[in-house]
């Protein structure tokens, strides 16, 4: 099988015309990237697929990291088949290869090398090698493989890493064989099509076996198939992906992209994750049952939840408040919830002080307070349950996950392609980068983050300096624009350089936030240097956006407007040019027509 799949990419008649073909690095090369081209629908109509720039970046940057296993040693022949391939070509297709190489080589290389691209025959395949295996061989293969019981995994990589990239890839590759059968079925090429009615009458999970065999190590797919199964576990091997998939549900709504960072935990205590999240798994299952009714099937959502406060405590109380219906002040979502020494394994309602701290609405009573206590229990019920895998604690109101907890939420979350850092991850990011993520976080948690940051960088006045350009750099022009700025205030200023608060006078965006800084501070500084936009923007944010009455609202900006130059006309102009987007959503409302 593995010698009659895509017979008709041209590779004979390449090779005989390349000098390199006696090179082995460089056939080995040819013959993946002339038949994932002609899988990919490259032009074949002279006997070899056409590449164009769009099938180069994909080939380089998606196919090859997905599919193929080649040496580091080896990665040159790749681009350089395309460039020899390139030559074949008329009109000018040399040079647009060559350039479409140029630009993805970078990329092409990092793919290549990422450890979360690998699967599990690009894995064995490389540990293979290591230990000198012919991996042209299958008998070779076969008995390496058996010496290699127990092989480590990357560092930074779990079996569900791996276990998820071969399933995609699995996937992937099966398309492709068949959209490039039906495609050559639909209109026959000339040179030959690249599967027969009988090679697609196998199966075409056969096809690609013996694909990845020839793109990894020979005898391999069948291997991990069958005696050495237990090398490369399915999707069955891992219950623990069901609240996986929940906790990205969770993330999405919270931020609505992947790539979005959650707040990194302050502490994460090592442990074998698999195992443990496979235990939290099994106590999210049983509380699906009828006894933890009405809020067990609340787990996963309780989870991420204390996990998105940057795994602070939450309060049993407000929480079930919120489950009720009850106004509670998002203003206070972020208020600290402390966590006594010790308390009574029995639920009780905090008293209506700390009540009324924690929920922020008007004064509750307490038959208010009564009310809240049965569903607080129920809420109790559930958190005690998921506390008995030693990955949640209760305390009193006091719930959150432990420093092992932190790991398996934070896991489960990677295993998904979500973005959860670690402290020492989020320490090593730029000013842009940090920023850029902080602005999504709670004030607390950006508060701590960004402090460590500097930290880690002694508060050095250059350290400052980056991090208040990027303040008003970071989503310049968006609606998240003002939600960037606004971390100046978790900033603790009164220990920064003065000379970096000095240098961000000019600022055209936090130049007001940085005056405001140093006044506070006793300190000397220019105002003259302070720029209109960012006075603006000084103004428009401490204008009151969504609460209280719309007369008061109005009264604040009229107010405001009246110590501006030029009056509210000019300070609506400015506030729109420096940012139309929160000019519009606070101004809107009190009828103010922008400019």
């Amino acid at each position: 099988m593995a010698g009659t799949v895509l017979t008709n990419t041209g590779l004979d008649s390449f090779l005989d015309g390349a000098p390199e073909h006696h090179d082995p690095a460089f056939a080995r090369a040819a013959e993946a990237v002339l038949g994932l081209l002609a899988l990919r629908g490259a032009d074949r109509a002279t006997g070899l697929p056409e590449p164009t720039p769009g099938l180069v970046r994909q080939l380089l940057v998606e196919d090859l990291p997905t599919f193929v296993y080649a040496p580091p040693g080896e990665l040159a022949a790749y681009p350089a088949v395309l460039g020899v391939l390139a030559t074949r070509f008329d009109g000018g297709r040399h040079e647009r290869i060559a350039v479409a190489v140029a630009e993805s080589a970078p990329d092409f290389e990092r793919a290549m090398n990422d450890p979360g691209n690998l699967t599990w025959h690009r894995w064995y395949a490389s540990l293979l090698r290591t230990v000198g295996a012919d991996l042209a061989d299958p008998e070779d293969v076969r008995r390496r493989l058996a010496a290699l019981d127990g092989a480590p995994l990357p560092d930074g990589v779990h079996r569900a890493h791996l276990m998820g990239r071969t399933a995609l890839a699995d996937v992937l590759l099966a398309e492709a064989l068949t959209r490039a059968y039906v495609r050559d079925a639909e209109t026959p090429p000339a040179s030959g099509p690249l599967l027969t009615d009988h090679d697609v009458a196998t199966g075409i999970g056969q096809l690609a076996a013996a694909l990845q065999d020839r793109w990894t190590a020979a005898g391999l797919a069948e291997q991990l198939a069958g005696p050495y199964a237990r090398f490369a576990p399915g999707p069955d091997a891992f219950p623990h992906l069901v609240l996986a998939d929940a906790l990205l549900d969770e993330h999405l709504d919270y931020y609505g992209d992947p790539a979005a960072p959650a707040p990194p935990p302050p502490a994460i205590e090592s442990g074998p994750v698999e195992e443990d999240a496979d235990i939290l798994i099994a106590a999210v299952e049983e509380l699906a049952e009828e006894e933890f009714e009405p809020y067990g099937g609340e787990a996963p959502h309780l989870l991420y939840a204390v996990y998105q406060r940057g795994c602070s405590a939450e309060s049993v109380a407000r929480k079930a408040a919120e489950y009720e219906d009850w106004a509670v002040d998002p203003d206070l979502e972020d208020l600290p919830v402390p966590v006594p020494d010790a308390a009574s394994d029995t639920y009780t309602v905090p008293p209506l002080a700390e009540l009324t701290r924690l929920l922020g609405t008007a004064e509750p009573t307490e038959d208010d307070r009564a009310r809240l206590e049965g569903p607080a229990r129920d809420l109790a019920a559930v958190l005690d349950h998921l506390a008995a895998t030693g990955l949640v604690f209760r305390a009193g109101d006091a719930f959150g996950l432990t420093p092992r907890g932190a790991g398996v939420v934070r896991y489960l979350l990677g295993v998904r392609g979500v973005a959860a850092p670690d402290a020492a991850e989020a320490l090593a990011w730029t000013a842009p980068d940090v920023v850029a993520a902080a602005g999504g976080w709670s004030a607390s948690v950006a508060a701590r983050v960004l402090a460590a940051w500097l930290r880690a960088r002694v508060d050095t006045a250059d350290a400052w300096s980056q991090l208040l350009a990027a303040l008003g750099t970071v989503h310049a022009g968006t609606e998240e624009a003002a939600a960037t700025r606004g971390l100046f205030a978790v900033l603790d200023t009164a220990g920064a350089p003065p000379e970096a608060l000095r240098g961000a006078l000019r600022d055209p965006v936090i130049g007001a936030y940085a005056l405001d800084a140093l006044r506070e501070r006793g300190e000397e500084a220019d105002p003259i240097q302070v720029r209109t936009s960012a006075r603006a923007l000084h103004v428009l944010d401490a204008l009151p956006a969504k609460k209280g009455p719309l007369e008061s609202r109005r009264a604040a900006f009229d107010t405001a407007a009246a110590a501006w130059p030029g009056g509210s006309a000019a300070l609506v102009r400015a506030m729109a040019a420096a940012d139309r987007h929160e000019t519009e959503r606070v101004l809107r409302p009190l009828g103010i027509a922008l400019p």
